[in-house]
């Protein structure tokens, strides 16, 4: 009985390997790059409203005096970026399929799974509200309820504190699950809903088996987007004007690579 447990669970993982080398990931940031200098003005279009709407909602945060929650959330992002991606996604695709390139069918676009994209988009966002509260949390139990000391007095606190390394190591573990957990079934599930019928949990579930049987090549993909969102950050954000396209378009490739 164990024998054929272990058998059935190996060929359940051949199901979802694909046995490509980390160096893959860069190919599908170069196939990203091709679409996007395709009509890149509709590309480039979309990441100044990526752009608009993050500006909105750090402005947001500062004029609440929200600024204990403005590195959860810009980290959160990440969750729902995939959401907001779909009309790049609709873009590669139609370039894949030799079919007309518009800005009513990037911006109006119908996925063959139809409202599962909304439904997911609201699990996502959910998530995100989760672990920003989580941060909440951990400040919380190190701090207590001393007020956020603003930017200026935040790294020296950190860093400088006993408890400061404390929320330090826990913030970080506590980071690092909800990221593994987030990238992993959000990684394909939306590009999935949009090429294929099928549900959300169906979606978020294979995302998550091919993320997890691929791990060489996923973890090379998920540096790469950290590394191009934190390269954003450095800019004040304006780098999303050209990033966010660029990994919407190469996630496509990324996904017809994996499925």
């Amino acid at each position: 009985m164990n024998a054929a447990k272990v058998t059935s669970s190996v060929t359940q993982g051949a199901r979802w390997r694909r046995d490509l080398p980390a160096s893959a990931a860069l190919d599908w940031l170069r196939r990203g790059w091709s679409d996007l200098t395709v009509r890149p003005g509709l590309s480039l279009f979309y990441g100044v409203g990526v752009l608009a709407v993050s500006l909105l909602v750090v402005w947001g945060i500062f004029t609440l005096d929200w600024g204990f929650v403005l590195f959860p959330a810009l980290a959160g992002f990440m969750i729902v970026g995939p959401l907001l991606a779909i009309g790049l996604y609709e873009k590669s695709r139609s370039l894949e399929r030799n079919e007309p390139v518009t800005m009513k069918r990037m911006f109006l676009v119908k996925a063959k799974s139809g409202g599962q994209i909304l439904f997911i988009g609201v699990l996502l966002c959910l998530l995100m509200l989760v672990w920003m509260r989580t941060a909440v949390i951990v400040y919380a139990l190190f701090f207590g309820y001393r007020p956020f000391p603003g930017f200026d007095n935040v790294i020296p606190m950190l860093v400088t504190t006993w408890s400061g390394w404390g929320m330090l190591i826990v913030g970080t573990i506590a980071g690092g699950l909800f990221a593994a957990f987030s990238f992993a079934i959000s990684a394909f599930s939306i590009p999935m809903l949009l090429d294929e019928r099928s549900d959300a949990f169906t979606a978020m579930g294979t995302s998550m088996a091919l993320v997890w049987n691929n791990l060489p090549v996923m973890l090379a993909w998920g540096a790469i987007v950290v590394a191009l969102f934190l390269l954003s950050a450095l800019t004040g954000l304006l780098g999303l004007i050209v990033v966010f396209p660029l990994l919407g378009h190469a996630t496509w490739h990324a996904y017809k690579a994996v499925r």
